[in-house]
C-alpha cells in the first residue's frame, strides 16, 4: 500500500487536531476535511494543505480511512456510512450515544472485515505505557479526574465528557465483569450533570471509585492502585509515577520495609501515537488497541452510571 488516503469529520477543537496530525504523517495523504462550519472547515483545510467538504459523504470514494470527531450524537450515522462504503474508521469517545447503535457498528465492521478503532486517548498516555507489566491484579483502583470549566461538551454528561477515559482505563486494567454500581451526581453549570462519583464493583473482588467535574478550581488527573505487594499512584498532569513495593533491605524511609520508586516520563504526544497506531492497524489490517467492542463497554458502563445517578436523583426528589 502506498499512501493512505485519510479525511477528517469534524474539524472543532480535538478534529483539527487529527488534521494536523496527519497532514505531517509522511506515509498518509489528507484527500479532506468535513464541518459544517464553513469558515472553520476552510481554515483548517488551508492549514493542512487539503479540502474542505460540507458533507461527508464527498470523501465516500477519496478515504481509506477516516477520522470521525464529530459531536456523539452523529457518530453512529457518520460511521455506518463509512462503514458501508468500506472504509475503516476511528470514532473519537464515546464510541455512539446508545448501546444498540455501537452494537450495530461492530457488526457492520465484522461483517465486511473493517476497523473500527475508539478514540481513548489515555491508553497512548506516556504514564500508562510506561506501567505495562508492572500492573498486576489490582484490587483497588481509584480516579480523579478534575477540570476547570472551559464550556465545552455541556451537551453531554460529565460522564460521557471526562470520567468515561478513567472507566476505559479501568476496564481494561480489572479485566473483570462489572456486578454492581453505585453512583452519584448534579448538574451546577451546565443543563447535565457537572460532577460525578460511581463505585464500580467487579465479579473478581475488585472495586473502582471513580471522579470526574468540569467545574473544579484546578485541573488534576490520578490514579491510584493498589495490588497485591504493591501501591503504584499515577500523577498525569505532573508526568509523574510512585511506585511502592516491599523491600526487606530497607528498613528506614517513611515506610520501613517498603521501597518507594519515583518515575518521571514525558509529556508525549498521545494523540499522535494514537493516530499512527489506528494507521498501522490499517495497513496490516491487525486489531486495534481499543477495539469497537472496548468502546463498548466503556458506554455501557457509562450509560449504566448515569441511569444510576438519574435513579438516586428521582429517589431524593420523591
Amino acid at each position: 500500500m502506498g499512501q493512505l488516503r485519510v479525511g477528517v469529520v469534524g474539524v472543532g477543537y480535538l478534529g483539527k487536531f487529527h488534521a494536523q496530525k496527519y497532514h505531517h504523517m509522511p506515509d498518509v495523504d489528507l484527500v479532506g476535511v468535513v464541518d459544517s462550519n464553513v469558515q472553520r472547515g476552510k481554515e483548517v483545510a488551508h492549514e493542512n494543505g487539503t479540502v474542505w467538504y460540507a458533507d461527508h459523504q464527498a470523501l465516500f470514494d477519496k478515504v481509506d480511512a477516516i477520522s470521525i470527531a464529530a459531536p456523539t450524537p452523529v457518530h453512529f450515522s457518520i460511521a455506518r456510512d463509512f462503514l458501508k462504503q468500506g472504509v475503516d474508521v476511528l470514532i473519537e469517545k464515546p464510541i455512539t450515544s446508545v448501546l444498540e447503535d455501537a452494537d450495530e457498528l461492530i457488526q457492520l465492521a465484522q461483517s465486511r472485515g473493517l476497523i473500527i478503532q475508539v478514540g481513548h486517548l489515555e491508553r497512548f498516555n506516556p504514564a500508562v505505557v510506561a506501567l505495562e507489566g508492572k500492573i498486576e491484579e489490582p484490587r483497588f483502583i481509584e480516579s480523579h479526574r478534575l477540570s476547570i470549566f472551559q464550556g465545552r461538551c455541556t451537551d453531554v454528561s460529565v460522564v460521557l465528557d471526562l470520567m468515561i477515559h478513567d472507566i476505559d482505563l479501568i476496564l481494561n486494567l480489572v479485566r473483570s465483569e462489572i456486578k454492581a454500581v453505585n453512583a452519584a451526581g448534579i448538574s451546577v453549570i451546565s443543563g447535565n450533570i457537572d460532577i460525578a462519583n460511581a463505585r464500580l464493583e467487579f465479579v473478581n473482588g475488585a472495586v473502582a471509585n471513580v471522579t470526574a467535574s468540569r467545574i473544579s478550581a484546578k485541573n488534576e488527573r490520578k490514579l491510584r492502585l493498589f495490588q497485591k505487594q504493591a501501591y503504584i499512584s499515577i500523577d498525569f498532569a505532573n508526568h509523574k509515577i510512585t511506585l511502592v513495593h516491599p523491600d526487606l533491605n530497607q528498613s528506614g524511609g517513611i515506610i520501613p520495609g517498603m521501597q518507594i520508586e519515583e518515575m518521571r516520563f514525558d509529556k508525549g504526544d498521545a494523540l499522535d501515537d494514537e493516530l499512527k497506531s489506528f494507521v498501522q492497524s490499517v495497513r496490516s489490517r491487525q486489531s486495534p488497541l481499543v477495539t469497537g467492542q472496548m468502546g463498548r463497554d466503556a458506554l455501557k458502563t457509562a450509560l449504566t452510571i448515569m441511569a444510576q445517578i438519574q435513579e438516586t436523583s428521582r429517589h431524593l426528589a420523591g
